[in-house]
């Protein structure tokens, strides 16, 4: 498919990534997790844990699907597959939230494919999908500054000025998602890009 014609695409499945468990919720690799549990809570749509999918999963009330993967990061591939197969959701027309250590906290980005920058999470995804090409939710969380620093800097909790930065970029993501939900994805990627730079 084109990349122009998939801007036009339909968002029919939302993945949150993180870590499950108290020890992990509230660490920079859960920023996707973060976005969608806050996404689910202002909509009203309850996650439930479903043990088919391993995943706490919810639905919209316009059909798209919610789904927070309950596996580790490195297995978040297989509650997205599972749920995308069964409901025979195109890769386009799937969205992950996840962790950005490229972005400083405060920004987001929305963009279609591309490699995984060493994240686990979209490895396994991308494995198990077979395809690069869906859709990113790209959540800044800062770079330490050293490429061996990057795992425990993901796997512990920003620093509050961070935390905040990273909860006014989700705002704004937050603000967005009913344009992708709505089909709309390029005026979401305006609307949000430009929040980012003013």
């Amino acid at each position: 498919m084109a990349r122009g014609s998939a801007l036009e695409m339909t968002i029919r499945l939302i993945a949150g990534l993180g870590n499950p468990g108290k020890e992990y919720e509230r660490t920079r690799h859960n920023a996707g997790a973060w976005l969608v549990e806050r996404f689910a809570a202002s909509a009203g749509i309850a996650l439930r844990m479903d043990t088919k999918y391993q995943a706490r999963v919810g639905r919209h009330a316009n059909g798209a699907w919610l789904v927070l993967p309950q596996t580790y990061m490195n297995l978040s591939g297989r509650a997205v597959y599972m749920l995308a197969g069964f409901f025979k959701i195109p890769p386009g027309d799937i969205l992950v939230a996840h962790d950005e250590l490229d972005f400083a906290p405060g920004v987001a980005r929305l963009k279609l494919g591309g490699g995984i920058a060493g994240h686990n999470g979209l490895r396994d995804i991308s494995q198990r999908l077979g395809s690069h090409e869906y859709w990113r939710l790209r959540i800044g969380i800062g770079h330490p500054g050293d490429k061996d620093l990057v795992h425990d800097y993901v796997l512990n909790r920003p620093a509050p000025e961070d935390r905040a930065a990273i909860d006014q970029a989700i705002d704004g993501a937050l603000g967005v998602l009913p344009l992708c939900l709505a089909g709309d994805v390029q005026g979401a990627m305006k609307q949000l890009h430009t929040k980012d730079k003013s």
